[in-house]
């Protein structure tokens, strides 16, 4: 393999990891919008709409990670991450999530989504 080739692949997986990370952030602040109404701050609003802009200018810069939102195995991955760490970080069972993600991408990157 061509070292060009090898940099173009790695320069595709560093957006790929970078989109997880963006896409669990967000995730884990819905969550915890969700089950700490009372909690609800300017910072977690920011965090949100600050995270699905990266969301969404990932998938701007690199369409075919829309397709990610298809992948049941890597969502299960992002989703489990973002439980397990709203769950350590509430105090709360882990239970108390949902087991698949229960929004759609349209949720997630529309500015005006928030979680009952």
């Amino acid at each position: 393999m061509s070292t060009s080739l090898r940099e173009i692949e790695d320069a595709g997986k560093s957006v790929q990891r970078e989109f997880a990370s963006s896409l669990s952030t967000l995730l884990i602040h819905l969550l915890k919008w969700q089950c700490q109404p009372s909690r609800h701050n300017r910072t977690w609003q920011f965090t949100n709409c600050t995270q699905r802009k990266e969301v969404a200018y990932a998938l701007n810069e690199a369409p075919s990670l829309r397709g990610k939102f298809n992948d049941p195995a890597w969502l299960d991955i992002v989703w489990s991450k973002a439980r397990s760490i709203v769950s350590n970080e509430t105090g709360l069972d882990i239970d108390v999530f949902p087991e698949v993600l229960p929004w759609s991408a349209e949720d997630l990157i529309s500015q005006g989504f928030y979680p009952e």
